[in-house]
């Protein structure tokens, strides 16, 4: 078998050109790099030996905030093995910190710059809270579910997509209007048994144009989005870009390749 490309899923803020990348590779070492859109430049955050459930994770509108939920398998730490943390983007050190214990529920969606929605399920423990930050327990997300789909769907809702069909249990369609008549498609997977190398929970992806009922399939991309005028995508542990135009992406430029990257020990600034 051979070596499996890294991994990447991506969240934008919302109201800042920055996005947070989630890394992992191998199965076992994830790092999170935070994105400057106007630039095209990226910063290395930190490293977790373990696991970051990249779908039960969003950034704070203006991208200062990063909630997460993560999993080490530590069941006698402070941490209980698996927890929810809010962190300073791109780094992973809590500010705030909430102990799990078992990988039901977890992570959580940001209301505001400030304001978070705890994905609690069974509970947490509070060890640390923010000052800066408040809990909303008052907000309910569109789609209720206890694991990834649950943070995950309404994340994709709230930022501009819609949910345009539910195949089966393990299929859901949703769908993003790009210029020129073109869709973006994102099929999103969730099952046992799921294709080598890819998880339980996976895309692929799909660009039609609603004139000319052109189709043309990415299953290899694993993430893709609209910021701005310009298509993005990540694919075999690469970070793309392009411009959708009548006849298909034109100008596409590879902006990083995230493959060779190894565990470092860093130390947040904080």
């Amino acid at each position: 078998m051979g070596k499996f490309a890294a991994r990447l899923h991506v969240i934008l803020a919302r109201n800042k050109r920055t996005g947070i990348i989630i890394r992992r590779g191998p199965s076992k070492s994830v790092c999170t790099i935070l994105w400057d859109r106007k630039a095209d430049t990226f910063k290395l955050g930190q490293w977790l030996r373990g696991r970051i459930y990249e779908r039960r994770s969003d950034l704070s509108p203006d991208g200062k905030y990063f909630i997460y939920f993560a999993m080490n398998g530590n069941w006698e730490s402070g941490t209980q093995g698996a927890w929810t943390a809010i962190s300073r983007t791109p780094y992973l050190k809590a500010i705030s910190l909430f102990a799990k214990g078992d990988c039901w529920h977890g992570g959580g969606l940001f209301v505001t710059d400030k304001e978070f929605w705890l994905n609690d399920g069974l509970g947490h423990k509070t060890l640390k809270e923010s000052p800066k930050l408040k809990r909303d327990l008052e907000f309910k997300p569109e789609y209720r579910h206890g694991e990834c789909l649950g943070v995950y769907y309404p994340r994709l809702l709230r930022d501009g997509w819609t949910h345009r069909k539910h195949i089966s249990r393990e299929v859901d369609v949703f769908e993003k209007a790009l210029t020129g008549g073109w869709v973006l498609r994102k099929i999103a997977h969730a099952q046992v048994g799921a294709p080598e190398g890819k998880g339980c929970y996976w895309d692929e992806h799909e660009l039609e144009h609603s004139n000319s009922a052109t189709l043309i399939k990415y299953p290899d991309w694993e993430w893709a989005d609209l910021d701005k005028n310009r298509l993005l995508w990540a694919t075999r542990g690469k970070l793309w870009a392009g411009f959708v135009k009548r006849d298909g992406i034109k100008d596409q430029k590879c902006l990083h390749d995230f493959n060779e990257m190894q565990f470092e020990p860093i130390v947040a600034p904080y």
